[in-house]
């Protein structure tokens, strides 16, 4: 089995801008952000006619950064309607369809897939801000990384693909094969670094160890994660940490976004501010500011063919602007990405975000898998945690203990009592992708 030794520390992809005092930072992002509002107020239908319609006059001519707010927010909503009434690319084009030579799609795990174009120069837009992701993480051109993706019209990692080829490091793929297979196949070539999904992650150990050996026997020494927010969830990092003996690293992005954010060797997730700009929305006032915690609003900077302009990610967020220990001057997400807007629950009275049932399910390595089933009783909705525990492997008692300490965890940290059980091993499904835990069941 061929190995590559690990790269000389290479913790910044571009110091000089990572690293710019914050005045120098913002001039940047001006200078960038008018280009590109010139731009697409020329040429960009979507654009041109929801500025016009709201008012919003001389864009490009923009003296702050601050005056990006008298913009109107973009919103999933609009661009799937926009797709709607003019199939099947939408106006949100800034040049004719030809010179577009890649098409992916959103995940469609809230609703139907959003279909997304880039030009040649938008997908080395992609790439370099992937570059930022794999120099963070220390990864170089010595390194041989492995993808167990489909390579489907979903972006996923895609873009992270290409964006390996780019560093020079050995890209290997991993699609059209199932676990056992893609284990096998990264002992052979010796992968040194795993890119997929936290919950992948996991089921690729589990798998492992289902044939009989340690994935952290392998000589991958970095992973990283993406699609889900369990990479910056504490206990769920531990884990996947511990399965592969390896640095387990936090990647955000989104299909119509990009690749926004990455993990420092300090530990922070930070908004690759030299190509996008960030803002938070608070839900409850709808004030806007540039930190604090709310709703995630991001302008990319390079993406012209098809950009997002203060676009409304839906993600929960806590953004902080003050310097990282790493010697990055870039904002940081303290947390990673706490979840969904739209996925916090509401459990007699009691505000839940999965992110942090995963925190306490993932303390437990028994837990192989779990679910999270909501049904409505008495007129509100209640909660019952499903965990996955493979009897086969654990003493007879353990199901029992690891069911109580799951139910009194809920209940000291979040104020709730649920109804925890126990399933058998096999049960649950698993997920290659973003992971659907969440249910709606009728009791």
């Amino acid at each position: 089995m061929g190995t590559r030794s690990a790269p000389a520390e290479v913790p910044f992809f571009q110091r000089e801008v990572e690293t710019l005092e914050r005045g120098a930072l913002r001039a940047l992002q001006l200078e960038r952000l008018r280009l590109l509002l010139a731009e697409v107020a020329a040429a960009n239908r979507f654009y041109r006619h929801k500025w016009q319609a709201a008012g919003a006059g001389d864009v490009a001519g923009l003296r702050t950064l601050a005056e990006l707010r008298r913009l109107p927010f973009t919103t999933k909503q609009e661009l799937l309607a926009d797709q709607e009434a003019h199939p099947p690319f939408g106006t949100v084009l800034t040049y004719p369809v030809e010179r577009y030579t890649r098409l992916h799609m959103t995940s469609g795990t809230t609703g139907r897939p959003l279909r997304w174009l880039d030009t040649p120069e938008s997908w080395e837009w992609w790439c370099r801000c992937w570059g930022f992701v794999y120099r963070a993480a220390g990864i170089g051109p010595a390194d041989t990384v492995f993808f167990p993706f489909s390579f489907g019209p979903f972006i996923g990692f895609w873009a992270g693909f290409d964006g390996a080829v780019r560093l020079g490091a050995l890209a290997i793929p991993g699609g059209g094969q199932d676990s056992a297979l893609r284990l096998r196949t990264m002992r052979e070539v010796g992968a040194t670094v795993l890119v997929c999904t936290p919950s992948y992650a996991l089921r690729l150990a589990q798998v492992a160890h289902e044939q009989g050996w340690d994935p952290a026997t392998l000589p991958v020494r970095v992973t990283i994660h993406a699609g889900e927010p369990g990479a910056s969830i504490p206990a769920t990092k531990a884990r996947i940490a511990q399965a592969w003996g390896a640095r387990c690293v936090d990647h955000y992005g989104m299909t119509e976004v990009g690749a926004v954010g990455f993990e420092c060797t300090a530990g922070g997730l930070h908004v690759n501010e030299t190509e996008f700009v960030a803002e938070v929305l608070d839900p409850r006032t709808g004030e806007v500011a540039d930190e604090g915690e709310g709703e995630l609003v991001v302008t990319n900077l390079g993406r012209v063919g098809s950009p997002v302009i203060r676009y409304r990610t839906g993600d929960r967020v806590r953004l902080v602007t003050a310097p990282c220990p790493c010697g990055r001057t870039l904002a940081r997400l303290d947390g990673g990405v706490l979840g969904r807007v739209d996925d916090m629950l509401v459990i007699r009275g009691v505000n839940v975000f999965p992110s942090a049932i995963e925190e306490i399910v993932r303390r437990h390595p028994e837990v192989d898998e779990f679910r999270l089933e909501v049904y409505r009783q008495d007129e509100m909705d209640q909660l019952r945690v499903l965990l996955e525990i493979d009897e086969g492997r654990h003493a007879p008692a353990t199901a029992d203990r690891i069911v109580a300490a799951v139910a009194d965890g809920v209940r000291q940290t979040l104020g709730l009592r649920v109804d925890a059980r126990a399933v058998p091993a096999g049960t649950l499904p698993r997920f290659e992708l973003k992971a659907r835990r969440v249910v709606r069941v009728a009791t």
